[in-house]
């Protein structure tokens, strides 16, 4: 264990009595441990006593008090392993020696520091023992001559040394692998954490952006066909009693205009009630959604390849010009078929361009030009100011025809530029990417 670490560990135990240890069970087991090096040690220094010549008590209270040490081997594992080290010429702390070993091989020291103090307790385990196997031939204890002493010390130092050292490089090393997985798992589930609510926001957005979709689809929809129903019901008023053949004749074009905005809200709800199934399917988790899925991405395409087109801005100005405006058409370029989300796109510019005339610029005259250009079309609507002899309309505004516009256009990648004409009129500029191309 590093000292930061440690000292982390006996902060955070101090506050709860245990000292340096982290559980009840870790204290107990280094206890006893201790306990058990302490006899040992004690056992131990009665006869390094009797060697050193020094009294018996003070050898049993050196053993007792380099036993005890092993109680710090979590704390101070490099201590442990140097008083195990220092004791070996006395013949004494073999389970110190071993315990402490482990617990170094283990800990967060550095690997220099343990190969150091390992090759020390190698070192030192080999030559105590050599020594007192040399002594032990020469005063005829042992009788395997002095051919096995070199053979004996080197297996008694490797098996007091090597097995303790080998196991706790293993237990360290899976310790920290279970670490790095814990802080991995806890690391994915915070990613997780994240990843949800960052698609949740983006479920909202795309709420949000359905929502403003389909309130600008009914705005171009309803607005320009009511906007002409309620021109021509007012020149039928005006009409109805001194030209009953023109009367009749707006009667008709308002009711064409209603079944032309009842169509096409009629296509706009299919294609919303056909996403709605498929969302319902969904939810429910029957084995049909791929199949609605493909059904509703089906609509849509047909929804957006039956809308409006280029082509239609000719009987679009001709409806206009029906309900008494004063509109040119000019065309240029070689007209060719565009991606159909944008010929929908021009058209429904050109046709809020209209209704916001009829709105707001009674009786003026208008210009709407279309651009063929090599990758791109443009479509531009003018008008000059308004006629003050022609009675206004009276028709509400919301004041989000040009906000649409510029919604549909920035969506594409185009370029939307709006304003008032040195003329005193109004001017509506759009150029759109072509995507087929």
């Amino acid at each position: 264990m590093t000292a930061t670490g440690a000292d982390h560990d006996s902060a955070g135990a101090t506050s709860r009595g245990w000292w340096w240890w982290e559980r009840r069970r870790s204290a107990v087991l280094d206890i006893g441990l201790g306990l058990a090096s302490a006899f040992e040690c004690a056992l131990e220094g009665v006869k390094f006593a009797g060697d050193a010549g020094v009294p018996v008590p003070a050898g049993v209270l050196f053993g007792l008090v380099a036993g005890a040490m092993l109680t710090t081997r979590r704390r101070w594992p490099v201590a442990v392993v140097l008083v195990s080290i220092a004791v070996t010429p006395a013949n004494m702390g073999f389970l110190l020696g071993i315990v402490g070993l482990y617990t170094l091989a283990a800990s967060e020291v550095p690997r220099r520091i343990t190969a150091a103090l390992a090759g020390m307790c190698l070192a030192g385990t080999f030559i105590v023992t050599f020594v007192r196997m040399n002594q032990s031939v020469d005063d005829g204890a042992f009788s395997g001559g002095r051919s096995l002493v070199l053979l004996f010390s080197v297996v008694m130092s490797l098996g007091l040394t090597a097995p303790p050292l080998l196991l706790g490089l293993y237990i360290g090393a899976r310790r920290r692998l279970m670490e790095s997985l814990r802080e991995r798992a806890d690391s994915l589930e915070r990613e997780l954490s994240l990843l949800a609510d960052h698609a949740e926001e983006r479920a909202e957005w795309a709420r949000t952006e359905e929502r403003t979709r389909i309130a600008r689809e009914m705005h171009d929809v309803v607005a320009h066909r009511v906007s002409l129903m309620v021109v021509h019901a007012a020149a039928l008023q005006a009409v109805a009693r001194k030209d009953p053949e023109k009367a009749v004749k707006n009667a008709v074009l308002v009711g064409d205009m209603g079944r032309q905005a009842l169509t096409e809200l009629r296509e706009m709800l299919g294609v919303l009630r056909s996403g709605e199934a498929v969302r319902a399917d969904a939810s429910a988790l029957a084995p049909v959604p791929l199949a609605a899925v493909g059904a509703a991405a089906a609509a849509a395409a047909a929804a957006a390849e039956e809308g409006p087109c280029l082509a239609d801005i000719e009987a679009l100005v001709g409806q206009s010009r029906e309900a008494g405006m004063v509109v040119e058409l000019a065309v240029h370029g070689a007209v060719r078929a565009y991606d159909a989300l944008v010929e929908q796109t021009a058209y429904r510019v050109v046709q809020e361009a209209l209704t916001n005339v009829h709105k707001h610029a009674a009786g003026a005259k208008v210009m709407v030009r279309l651009a063929h250009r090599d990758e791109e079309v443009a479509m531009q609507v003018e008008n000059g100011p308004a006629d003050v002899a022609s009675p206004d309309a009276g028709l509400p505004s919301g004041g989000n025809g040009l906000v649409g516009m510029r919604e549909r256009v920035l969506a594409l990648g185009g370029v939307f530029v709006s304003g008032v004409t040195d003329a005193g009129g109004w001017r509506v500029s759009a150029v759109l990417p072509d995507r087929a191309g």
